[in-house]
Parts: C-alpha cells; sequence; structure tokens
C-alpha cells in the first residue's frame, strides 16, 4: 500500500487544502515548466507558490518545455499523476521559438504527453512520455499535437473480469486529426478537435486512442471536467471548453449519462461567453484554459479562465453548476501574475503538512 493510501486511512485523511499545478507565460525567460501552489490554509481562494515561486520540474524529454499541466489520482491506489503538454513556444535565451509558429506546433507538433507521478506529492518520478496516437490495434493516427490534457477516474470503465481490474482514466485531449495518408499534414480543413483514449497508468503499455469527444465543425481546445452527485445518486458530468471558432468562448455543458464519453451521450449547454468580463474589451475570445474543481467544504465550485496572452487565472464560483458561474469579485482572492492553464487537486491534511514542510522541494 502506498504512502498516501496508507494516510487516507489515519487521522490525516480529512479533507484539507488544494495544489495548484500550473505553467507560466514569459516570452523572455524559460518558464515552460511546472510550477505547484499551496492553498493558504483550507482556502482555495487564496495561492501560495512553492519553491518561492520557481520551477519544480522541468521536462528534459521532447520539445523540453511544458505547458498546461494537470494533477489526477488513482483513487484505489492513491497514486498522484502529472500530465502536460510537450510545448515549447518561447525559447530559452527569449523570443518566439527558431522556425515556430502557432501553425507548426498544431500541425507538426508532438503528439507526446509528458508525464510524472509520486505516491506522496513531493518525491517525483522521471518524466516519460506518452504517445496519444496509437491506436488499440497499435497504428497510429496522424495527429498534429496533443494539448492540454486532463483525465478522469472511471471505476467501472471496463468490464468484470478484465485482466487489471475495472478502473481506468479516461484521457481527454485536443488534436488536429488528418486521414492516415496525409503524413505531412497538408489537409488544409483539419481544426482541432477534443480527443479522448483510455489507459490504468499513463504509459503506452495500457493507452489506446478512443476516438473524438467534442466536434463543432471548428476549433475547440482546453477542456476541462467535473462530477457532481445529485440528489437522486445520479452522478452529472460537467465540461467547459473553449470554442476557437468565429464566436469564440468559453461554454459549459453537462450531462448525465453514465458513460460520458462516448458518442451516444446526450450533453446540454448551460453558459456560454463564460468569463469574457475579466478581459479588458470584454471580448469572450479572450480567455481559456479553464480550469474546473469543487470546494471540499462546502458546495462551492470553481472554474478558473485563463486571461490572454499573459495576464492569467481569474476566478468565477457557484453554488451550483446548474445555474452556471459568476464573477468572484473579491479583495481576498490572491494569485501570483501569470499563473496560467493548469488544475487543482484536492488534499488532505497529511497531505497539505507535507507540502508545507518540504516546499515544493522534491525528493
Amino acid at each position: 500500500m502506498t504512502a498516501v493510501a496508507q494516510a487516507i486511512k489515519g487521522p490525516e485523511s480529512q479533507p484539507y487544502g488544494y495544489l495548484l499545478v500550473h505553467f507560466i507565460e514569459d516570452p523572455d525567460g524559460y518558464a515552460e515548466r511546472i510550477y505547484l501552489d499551496l492553498s493558504e490554509g483550507d482556502n482555495p481562494e487564496r495561492w501560495n507558490p512553492l519553491n518561492g515561486g520557481e520551477p519544480i520540474l522541468t521536462s528534459s524529454l521532447g520539445t523540453q518545455g511544458v505547458r498546461d499541466p494537470y494533477l489526477v489520482r488513482n483513487p484505489e491506489t492513491g497514486r498522484v499523476y502529472m500530465l502536460a503538454t510537450d510545448l515549447q513556444v518561447w525559447a530559452q535565451e527569449g523570443g518566439l521559438r527558431s522556425g515556430g509558429d502557432w501553425y507548426g506546433f498544431s500541425h507538426h507538433g508532438s503528439t507526446n504527453l509528458i508525464i510524472w507521478e509520486s505516491d506522496d506529492l513531493v518525491h517525483w518520478s522521471e518524466p516519460r512520455t506518452l504517445d496519444m496516437s496509437v491506436r488499440p490495434n497499435g497504428t497510429h493516427a496522424q495527429f498534429g499535437m496533443a494539448w492540454a490534457p486532463e483525465a478522469m477516474w472511471v471505476p467501472d470503465y471496463y468490464p468484470e473480469g478484465h485482466d487489471g481490474g475495472r478502473g481506468a482514466f479516461v484521457v481527454y485531449w485536443s488534436s488536429t486529426m488528418f486521414a492516415d495518408d496525409d503524413v505531412d499534414h497538408e489537409d488544409p480543413d483539419v481544426y482541432d478537435r477534443v480527443m479522448w483514449g483510455v489507459t490504468s497508468d499513463f504509459t503506452n503499455a495500457t493507452f489506446s486512442f478512443g476516438g473524438v469527444l467534442i466536434d463543432r465543425g471548428h476549433p475547440t481546445i482546453d477542456t476541462t471536467m467535473l462530477q457532481r452527485t445529485l440528489p437522486d445518486g445520479t452522478v452529472r458530468t460537467y465540461r467547459a471548453t473553449k470554442d476557437n471558432g468565429p464566436k469564440a468562448n468559453i461554454w459549459l455543458d453537462a450531462t448525465d449519462a453514465k458513460r460520458w464519453w462516448e458518442p451516444e451521450a446526450e450533453w446540454t449547454i448551460i453558459q456560454e461567453n463564460i468569463g469574457a468580463d475579466w478581459t479588458e474589451n470584454g471580448n469572450p475570445g479572450g480567455v481559456e484554459g479553464p480550469a474546473l474543481f469543487a470546494s471540499h467544504s462546502d458546495d462551492t465550485w470553481y472554474l478558473y479562465v485563463d486571461v490572454i496572452p499573459s495576464i492569467g487565472y481569474r476566478p468565477m464560483v457557484t453554488g451550483n453548476p446548474d445555474k452556471g458561474f459568476d464573477y468572484l469579485e473579491s479583495a481576498d482572492f490572491h494569485m501570483a501574475p501569470h499563473t496560467k492553464h493548469g488544475g487543482v487537486l484536492s488534499l488532505t491534511r497529511a497531505e497539505y503538512d507535507r507540502l508545507r514542510v518540504h516546499d515544493g522541494h522534491i525528493g
């Protein structure tokens, strides 16, 4: 049993505190690395950077840059996985990478994610890659990139008797996908869609590409999700996604489908143009990289939206996600500038205290 799994059974197992993983947009520095912020006590509206605001982890693989990181826990083992986009936009010496542009990044970029794992949130593995283009038959889809990964644990994804257990992570991310014979990725009509796949441990030994999750007929990126158990026991799945099409905005929708990743799931739109007023000109397309998470101390849900290009996260809040999110305009809210596109993990008291003691200095 892992250290985290043991802690869950002990006196310090009660939910307490939050861990925010993110990156920083800095055209003048090598900031596309992993940063961690810890909540101020059990308050998810005040965040203090660990390690003095310096990076916690750096990737030596692929592009050697990581963006859009996310933390997800296997509830059966306690192990936490960190997922990140393999993309370095800004050169380490400053300025845009030589020969790089967003068309090239999205059509001829890395199809790998960068993965770390930890049993205590202090000692992290070496980074490894996970190729998102691998199909169940071993062939590769013609992806142009793999961006903004998240994952949700599904305890009964596989049928009873499945070798290795029933549980698995359904992973979702954004890619351009070309026809199998378009190896040079030349089709001008291809656009970003949200894909899904499944894995039990974020290795290519267990991963397989599932298919398309969101297709609006024009670019969509940056999906974030959470689930809520209703009074009648129904588990409702919410997702916020960035529409990058002609009417760019972040929208929120929901489904009660148990297998929410399958094409038959019916999604109902709850809210559109989320976070527009956080931009200088009220432009709903000026926010991206949403992050959904729930408070574990009361019935409060948060949605952070990333004001681009460099302002970073601004908060939305609700007491009922079925009614959409409103702006959290509080003088008490605190987050370091330029904190961008990440995810929030709920902690136990033991984990919170351990992170405070180590202050981001990994073992």
